[in-house]
């Protein structure tokens, strides 16, 4: 069986493990599908979404010192979008109603987050994440002045 194959059979299982869980798909990280099964919503669409905000909450988990990323969860008025981490090199995006159990969700979708990243290990390329930007910020190419104040003039003797 690919790797492709066994990741979707892991979606499909945890689909069944978890009621309410409307939607799974896992991707690189770079926001290329690899599987999913999320009926009714564009895969491909949710994939380059989920690498764009994993983007900007690896940033905030550095620019605050938390550490390594491991979940990113999203709640709007109808539901949740939850983001764990799969190894290295991909990620597990949840789709679920607003009647979850967040616990449940969280519980197995770290499981399910940990086994896809070992079916792809082998596959995937580990792609490390941009470095923080440390450079100092650049000058305005504006030259600003300085208020000064006048000089009184001198007088000629």
């Amino acid at each position: 069986m690919t790797a492709e194959a066994e990741v979707l059979e892991e979606l499909h299982r945890l689909r069944a493990r978890v009621p309410r869980l409307t939607g799974a798909l896992a991707a690189g990280v770079d926001g290329l599908v690899l599987a999913h099964d999320t009926p009714g919503v564009e895969a491909e669409g949710i994939a380059a979404l989920t690498a764009a905000s994993l983007g900007v909450a690896l940033r905030m988990a550095d620019a605050t010192g938390r550490g390594d990323l491991r979940e990113l969860l999203v709640r709007g008025t109808h539901g949740y979008v939850a983001t764990y981490a799969a190894g290295p090199s991909a990620v597990l995006t949840l789709l679920a109603d607003d009647q979850v159990s967040v616990g449940r969700l969280h519980l197995e979708g770290r499981r399910s987050g940990a086994r896809i990243g070992e079916l792809v290990a082998d596959v995937l390329t580990p792609v490390e994440p941009p470095a923080p930007d440390r450079r100092q910020p650049r000058p305005s190419t504006r030259q600003q002045r300085l208020p000064t104040r006048p000089v009184p003039p001198q007088s000629a003797s």
